[in-house]
């Protein structure tokens, strides 16, 4: 769910935006009718979810998760790194936040009718509480982890990972930074590739 670290990793394109946005609404190969470049992103996805899933660094920073999570604690990693992303936003964008979240889902509204049908229902929630914006403060963050226990039905307890946060902020932050400067280059990389 690390929604703005999807989008940024691509870069000035906006179709390689959409496509890397809606990746995990998309089953298998179930994307060739859209537009080729969307096509690249859902690809661009997958390709940042493997290299992020095999990184020493992202599970170093699951080991300090609280054993209580299990499976969840690659998405609660996600969430927490798209907190530092938004929260030192000026080191990597010289577009203001709010400005770049707002162009983003001006984009993805003027494209609404190529979104899967799950993100069609949940970008009106996205855009009114302003996900992506919020996602640079703690309480930005407790929001989603509380959602996203809702919805596995309490049985994640990500709402406790606020705790963690609080608790390892620090060594979290130094993981996300050494990371995302090797998800970047690996982006980019890929990026030339597809």
């Amino acid at each position: 769910m690390n929604f703005l670290a999807h989008i940024y990793l691509s870069g000035d394109n906006n179709n390689l935006k959409i496509g890397n946005f809606i990746a995990d609404n998309i089953k298998g190969n179930k994307y060739k009718h859209l537009p080729q470049e969307i096509q690249k992103g859902i690809s661009l996805h997958r390709e940042i979810d493997s290299f992020t899933d095999s990184n020493d660094i992202v599970r170093r920073s699951k080991r300090r998760l609280h054993e209580r999570y299990k499976h969840y604690d690659g998405v609660i990693i996600d969430i927490l790194y798209d907190h530092y992303l938004a929260k030192n936003w000026s080191d990597y964008s010289q577009i203001p936040l709010n400005e770049y979240v707002q162009n983003f889902y001006n984009l993805l509204e003027s494209n609404y009718d190529l979104l899967p049908e799950k993100i069609q229902h949940f970008l009106p929630y996205m855009i009114s509480g302003n996900w992506l914006y919020n996602y640079r403060t703690i309480e930005g963050i407790e929001k989603v982890l509380q959602g996203m226990d809702r919805r596995t039905k309490n049985k994640s307890q990500m709402y406790l990972a606020i705790e963690d946060l609080k608790l390892h902020h620090d060594d979290f932050e130094i993981d996300f930074t050494q990371f995302f400067k090797e998800l970047i280059n690996f982006s980019n990389e890929k990026i030339k590739t597809l």
